[in-house]
């Protein structure tokens, strides 16, 4: 039985047992981590810096860390700062992919940095991960949870994009949740149930509107301030304020889905082989974080982040031809607007001002 076979009877036979439905937050978490079928679980073939048939290619998308080393590098100063600012001397990264995102700023941390810990659930990527990062040792090591507490710099690059929401569907003005059901034929199908839920804020006008909620992602900064007891978290993901994110306008909400580089909106098909993803609140993120005791330090775009930490001054050490890709980073058309950076602190003096967010700051926006 292939793995898409194999991950569909696993989800059909949840639903069964389920009566029938279940909300898309959990389809969406079988869809990615079921152990040994899930998209995350299953291999590391899915990071690519470009599509198939470009040196570098293959995968089904592309993070910042294999677009461009120079991202790593600068996020290494602004990590760099907050630890001299916390007085602490460790690293925790969620979710790291290749290894990439580490070994660039490891390179540039050096002897600052006494131990980087790696959270993820993937043992495929681990073993990825462990072979890039070699040369460092048992400086680096694996963990499957955080500690009761810790101290450091905590950073995940793209990481809350990927934890499991919940769809609310507007339908002639009653709202209710979207789930999923067996369509009978060896898929999956939509299916509504009226609920009390609602988005965060009003949604102006009449017509139809689907979107989502974000009670994993809360969830998450909530366990991770209360373990967080001196030090910052750096969040780098797409998404927007609560104000933009809920915008009449967004009617048909953000939940995407990629292979091989190509985006699609349908997450019932190929389910498994295709990663499922949703753009982040990040006023949602920031509430969570207070709520729980967490100092919101900063937000910015993701361009005007990079340049605060030095990214021109790093452009300048290539040729022209080398800028393409990492200008992708920056670009407002591109990533540089698209992705944004959240700082969330404890402990930290209160005169501090994290290096990323010196201009361009857009707390005031959450």
């Amino acid at each position: 039985m292939s793995v898409l076979s194999s991950l569909t009877a696993v989800i059909a036979a949840d639903i069964a047992s389920a009566g029938g439905w279940i909300g898309f937050d959990r389809f969406m978490a079988q869809a990615l981590y079921t152990p040994g079928l899930g998209y995350y679980t299953r291999g590391d073939s899915q990071f690519g810096a470009m599509p198939e048939g470009v040196k570098g290619g293959g995968g089904d998308f592309v993070t910042a860390p294999e677009l461009s080393p120079l991202y790593g590098r600068a996020l290494a100063v602004q990590v760099a700062d907050a630890l001299e600012a916390s007085g602490t001397d460790e690293v925790w990264e969620f979710g790291a992919g290749t290894g990439a995102l580490a070994a660039q700023m490891l390179e540039v941390l050096g002897e600052r940095v006494r131990r980087y810990t790696i959270v993820d659930l993937s043992g495929t990527l681990r073993a990825r991960q462990q072979s890039t990062l070699a040369a460092y040792g048992d400086r680096v090591r694996w963990a499957d949870r955080l500690p009761d507490a810790l101290q450091g710099v905590v950073v995940g690059n793209e990481v809350l994009d990927a934890m499991p929401v919940q769809l609310l569907a507007r339908v002639r003005g009653d709202w209710f949740e979207r789930g999923v059901v067996d369509d009978g034929a060896g898929g999956f199908a939509w299916s509504d149930r009226p609920t009390e839920l609602r988005p965060p804020s009003d949604v102006a006008g009449p017509h139809d509107y689907l979107t989502e909620i974000h009670p994993q992602g809360r969830a998450f900064v909530a366990s991770l301030a209360d373990r967080l007891t001196r030090g910052a978290a750096l969040l780098i993901d797409y998404g927007f304020p609560e104000s933009e994110y809920y915008h009449p306008q967004r009617h048909m909400g953000t939940v995407m889905c990629h292979r091989e580089h190509r985006a699609d909106s349908d997450p019932l098909s190929d389910v498994g082989v295709k990663d499922i993803t949703a753009h982040v609140d990040f006023t949602g993120v920031a509430m969570a974080a207070q709520d729980a005791g967490l100092e919101v330090l900063g937000y910015t775009s993701q361009a005007h982040f990079l340049y605060n930490c030095g990214f021109a001054q790093m452009l300048e050490t290539l040729s022209p031809a080398q800028r393409g890709l990492p200008l992708h980073l920056v670009n407002e058309h591109e990533m540089g607007e698209l992705f944004k950076v959240i700082a969330l602190g404890r402990g930290l003096p209160a005169e501090w001002m994290p290096v990323g967010f010196t201009n361009g700051d857009r707390s005031h926006r959450l």
